[in-house]
């Protein structure tokens, strides 16, 4: 008797669109949005996006660099040597700031960008007055760093954020889809993300589309 092979699904890469139109707008993150849009009338030569894990950082920040011109870095590759380099077009983004191990390049970074009049803005989890830094000065520097925060999604930003991370994987989802899964999934932009590449997953591995009855079946527990 013949056995017909378990069809896989294949883990392929589906990059997600940063352009500005891409961008979900609202109450949880209108601050932040009103801040990278206000460049460069900014309140200090830097500033910093907190919020968690998939809030919308990454995708300011990209809005933010195309329209500055900046390179981007992340925290942890920061080197004092390198610096004059990176901030060679006069705008910069520092991922993850907080995962700076180089305490004075941060602290040369914050310096030079005074000095030269250029703009830096740091994405980070948490506020910069709470990242693990010693040097009293830099304390005192990032202390002075304005912050912008995304805050978690409400019931509609969920449901539309369903909705892109879907688009972004070229499936479309019936409303009853959508609704069925941001009642069942923790209010947050990961669980979403999460909840949207599992349906997906599963979907083409059964060679079933995305229906309510397929959703019901993986997230009736939750």
């Amino acid at each position: 008797m013949s056995v017909r092979p378990r069809q896989l699904a294949l883990a392929l890469d589906h990059a997600e669109n940063y352009a500005r139109e891409d961008f979900l707008a609202g109450a949880g993150n209108e601050a932040a949005l009103r801040l990278v849009e206000s460049w460069p009338d900014w309140p200090a030569n830097a500033v910093a996006l907190i919020g968690p894990e998939g809030s919308g950082k990454t995708h300011l920040a990209t809005i933010w660099a195309a329209a500055a011109g900046a390179r981007v870095i992340s925290g942890r590759s920061l080197r004092e040597a390198e610096l004059p380099h990176a901030l060679a077009t006069g705008a910069l983004v520092v991922e993850e700031g907080a995962t700076a191990a180089d305490e004075r390049a941060l602290f040369h970074l914050l310096n030079l960008a005074r000095e030269e009049d250029a703009s830096l803005l740091f994405t980070a989890r948490s506020a910069p007055t709470a990242w693990p830094v010693a040097i009293p000065d830099l304390v005192s520097r990032l202390r002075a760093v304005p912050v912008a925060t995304l805050h978690a999604p409400d019931d509609a930003m969920l449901r539309a954020l369903i909705v892109k991370l879907a688009a972004d994987r070229q499936l479309t989802l019936d409303e009853s889809v959508v609704r069925y899964i941001s009642s069942r999934i923790e209010r947050s932009f990961a669980a979403a993300r999460a909840a949207v590449i599992t349906l997906d997953n599963e979907a083409l591995r059964q060679r079933r589309p995305a229906t309510r009855a397929l959703a019901a079946e993986l997230f009736r527990d939750q």
